[in-house]
């Protein structure tokens, strides 16, 4: 009888494989016969930001392109904070926000300081007519209608496809090997994460260390638009993007952000991997503390969990980029390091660096030298844009920050709280009294002290070359 179970199990996964490679081979290989022995110009490995912008930058300049990725669908693996800025995503699809799944304008920008009880909030309000600075999406819908653009312009795409390993022959890249069978290119982009197994068998990286990694952690909750416009003031299809410090999150390298989508609000926040192991933490409870914050809890109150979601991402300092190319391959997005996390800056670094290797790879093909002499032009790309500019001003930053981080996430929002509680506070004391009460606080407590210094340091690091 087990035999017979056995048997049929096994007869059960034979179907099942075949069923999948049927789906496979009929949503990808519709035009397969003008591929030729599974060839083509360039594969790109992952659909997220950096791979959909570097195939559809490569099919627009007419080569043939494969787009793979892992996911049953592309976007169901991918996680970011909530929000994509409009240059350059405009740049891949002009005027995306008329066809796009986008869920609101953002034209409010918040920050919120917390102590364990309180909150001082500053907040930057601009008009988004006729000029899109910033929209929050969902990546699932987002993702799925970035693939599916790629897809019209002539890009093979090839889901549920698991790229095991690089084909390598006498130290020459030929192309992956899949679980249903290999595919052959001249060239590789690399746009499958921070924990891109391609970069590491290509020998361009190895694995991040812990403290140039965070851990994002993301509810999706569900909150009816009228009531989340009221509750944020906003006008229909306005939004409204926060970043968060201190309260549960203080003494500790960890930022919170919260947006607001349609009808439902994007929380979490991002630690550094370190900071985990070193407080013994663990990210969900994190997050639980946070959303019960006086000053958060009434913005979420009611809603109902949709999703939860954690993804690790780079830190994004300079000195942690890996050698971005080599022979035959590229890296683009989070698998190369390029991320702004002191502006939750990433979609947007992606975008632009699979735009950059593609026409690196469209160069490369027009001249039949697919070497890393001709590739580094890609590095030279970069070096010119906002991507390794930013980073390179924001290098030493964050060490910074993590080595005075009591300060800024415990000290200044406690400072902050007390003095608006005095400015708008009326009694018997006299205001004198109060205002040198808290100047005396303040330098008691070592605050004139630490912000000049950390004022000066920061401008001296953003203006040093």
């Amino acid at each position: 009888m087990r035999e017979y179970i056995d048997n049929f199990g096994q007869i059960l996964n034979v179907k099942k494989v075949a069923a999948l490679y049927s789906i496979l081979y009929n949503a990808v290989w519709q035009n397969r016969k003008k591929m030729s022995k599974n060839r083509v110009d360039v594969i790109v490995i992952g659909a997220g930001p950096a791979g959909v912008s570097a195939a559809v930058t490569l099919a627009r300049a007419g080569k043939e392109v494969l787009l793979v990725d892992r996911s049953d669908n592309a976007g169901d693996k991918n996680v970011f904070g909530g929000c994509i800025y409009a240059k350059q995503t405009a740049e891949i699809f002009p005027s995306f926000w008329e066809t796009a799944p986008v869920e609101r304008s953002v034209t409010e920008n918040r920050i919120y300081m917390l102590t364990d009880y309180d909150s001082t909030m500053f907040a930057h309000r601009y008009s988004s007519k006729g000029s899109y600075k910033a929209f929050t999406v969902l990546r699932s819908r987002w993702d799925r209608w970035c693939v599916e653009q790629a897809k019209k312009e002539g890009v093979y795409f090839a889901p549920k496809t698991l790229v095991k390993e690089l084909l390598i022959d006498n130290g020459k890249i030929l192309g992956i090997k899949t679980q249903y069978e290999n595919f052959y290119s001249d060239i590789i982009i690399a746009a499958d994460g921070v924990n891109s197994l391609i970069a590491k068998q290509a020998g361009l990286r190895k694995n991040f260390k812990d403290s140039d990694v965070t851990l994002n952690v993301k509810e999706v909750i569900k909150i009816p638009r009228e009531r989340l416009e009221d509750r944020f003031n906003l006008d229909e299809n306005d939004g409204c993007a926060c970043k968060i410090i201190g309260g549960p999150l203080k003494n500790m390298f960890a930022m919170g952000f919260l947006y607001t989508n349609s009808d439902s609000i994007s929380i979490g926040l991002g630690v550094s991997l370190d900071e985990l192991k070193k407080h013994n933490l663990k990210p969900y409870e994190l997050l639980d503390e946070l959303k019960e914050h006086p000053s958060i809890s009434p913005l979420i109150k009611d809603g109902e969990v949709l999703e939860y979601s954690a993804h690790m991402i780079p830190e994004g300092r300079y000195d942690s980029i890996p050698k971005v190319y080599d022979n035959r391959i590229m890296l683009a997005g989070d698998a190369a390091g390029f991320v702004d996390n002191l502006h939750f800056e990433g979609t947007n670094l992606a975008m632009l660096s699979g735009k950059l290797a593609a026409e690196t790879a469209v160069f490369a093909i027009d001249k039949g030298d697919f070497s890393a002499s001709t590739l580094s032009l890609y590095y030279k790309k970069l070096k010119d844009s906002i991507i390794l500019k930013d980073l390179k001003t924001h290098n030493n930053t964050i060490p910074f920050l993590k080595h005075n981080i009591n300060t800024i996430t415990s000290l200044y929002p406690e400072l902050a709280c007390e003095f608006f509680d005095m400015l708008h506070s009326a009694d018997e004391i006299p205001k004198r009294t109060k205002y040198r009460k808290f100047l005396s606080k303040v330098i008691k407590s070592g605050g004139i002290q630490k912000s000049l210094p950390l004022g000066m340091f920061a401008l001296e690091k953003c203006l040093k070359k």
